[in-house]
């Protein structure tokens, strides 16, 4: 991974980075924290748009870069030896959109002759851009910000995939995820009717260090413990493989076009089922 990209941002607002930074750091992927800094006028801002304005500050440095650019929000969790992974994307591929590190209700489209997977993935707790697709997202952002605008909810990530594919980018998704979305559950999510939590279907390995949400809290016992942990890990376990079984992650259409259905397949099973 870190012989494919040139430079790492951790993307925070008030959220402590020091154990995210140390780990990527000891894994070869040096990083610089962009803390986003709050202006006259942010307080009426819905959290997605804030978001967004902070991956745009990451997206801004991307374009002086003229190789791939890793982005990580400040509630990443990376597996063990994260840097030492392959990249989930083909370093030759000059029309690289996005490679997603962390997915959410992924979907996967192909399988490459070099054997990397183009799909879809929502949320942007950790992936990979180019100048060129950091543009494209930038782009993406005004229009965001021109409608619906800044104070309503927006979810801008949801959209990603179809933007940049629109455009002739590839976007890839991983074998598996090279971390946890650590956070605790968003409210905002909540009020529009979707999931309040995500988490890793499926991970590389075991994590680097322990997130957020499974760290004891002595004020809140029932959300920080062990049991809490592992159920947040099943939780993600188990939808993941429910939506391999549901046709959600290789859909139907999708498998019955493809000249090579076999190799999608292996791909989408082999994921949750080989060590």
């Amino acid at each position: 991974m870190t012989d494919c990209v040139g430079q790492t941002f951790i993307i925070a607002y008030r959220e402590p980075t020091d154990r995210l930074t140390a780990a990527l750091d000891q894994t070869g992927c040096q990083s610089e924290v962009l803390r986003q800094v709050h202006q006259p006028g942010y307080e009426t801002y819905s959290r997605s748009f804030l978001c967004l304005l902070n991956h745009c500050q990451a997206w801004q440095r991307a374009l002086q870069s003229d190789r791939p650019t890793l982005i990580v929000e400040a509630d990443f969790v990376p597996v063990v030896g994260f840097g030492l992974l392959p990249p989930p994307f083909d370093p030759a591929d000059s029309d690289l959109g996005i490679a997603w590190l962390y997915t959410c209700a992924p979907q996967v489209y192909s399988i490459t002759e070099q054997g990397y997977a183009r799909g879809y993935s929502t949320s942007m707790v950790a992936y990979v851009v180019t100048a060129q697709s950091a543009q494209l997202l930038l782009d993406l952002a005004a229009a965001v910000e021109y409608d619906p605008g800044p104070t309503a909810y927006s979810p801008w990530d949801s959209g990603i995939d179809y933007y940049l594919r629109d455009r002739g980018l590839h976007n890839y998704v991983p074998f598996r995820n090279y971390g946890e979305h650590g956070g605790l559950p968003n409210p905002e999510h909540k009020a529009n009717q979707l999931s309040k939590a995500h988490r890793a279907d499926v991970l590389y390995g075991r994590l680097a260090f322990s997130p957020l949400y499974a760290q004891r809290d002595e004020t809140q016992p029932e959300q920080h413990s062990p049991v809490h942990w592992w159920k947040e890990r099943g939780y993600g376990r188990i939808k993941g493989l429910g939506r391999l079984l549901l046709g959600k992650y290789l859909r139907g259409p999708v498998l019955k076009s493809s000249g090579q259905p076999i190799r999608l397949l292996r791909f989408a099973i082999g994921r949750h089922l080989t060590f």
